[in-house]
């Protein structure tokens, strides 16, 4: 788990506590909505769960549609994210192209 990252304990209709790592927090259509990563033995999940936030409680989600507006919203901010990422990194080596070709003392026949 990333150090300084937020985690909230939830209990479930049994009781258990449950930790859950907040991935992040979306405005969808004027409502608000909490993308949590569930916590086993300390370790990340590979999935997420989505949870529209009501004042100071976190609602199940029961319309398909609404969760397919969240997902969606959610996995295009993430592409964006990812897509800044990958240019960042792709920079240095267009620059160390383009200085490696075509210098100073470069001659074709």
């Amino acid at each position: 788990m990333p150090e300084g990252a937020d985690v909230i304990t939830l209990l479930d209709e049994d009781g258990t506590e449950h930790e859950f790592n907040i991935v992040d927090v979306l405005d969808v259509d004027e409502r608000r909505y909490a993308i949590l990563q569930p916590m086993s033995a300390g370790e990340e999940s590979d999935t997420a769960v989505i949870f529209r936030m009501e004042d100071d409680t976190l609602v199940t989600i029961e319309d398909d549609a609404e969760f397919e507006r969240v997902r969606q919203a959610f996995e295009n901010t993430h592409a964006d994210d990812e897509a800044a990422d990958d240019e960042d990194e792709e920079e240095p080596s267009e620059e160390g192209n383009g200085t490696s070709t075509g210098g100073p003392g470069s001659t074709s026949h």
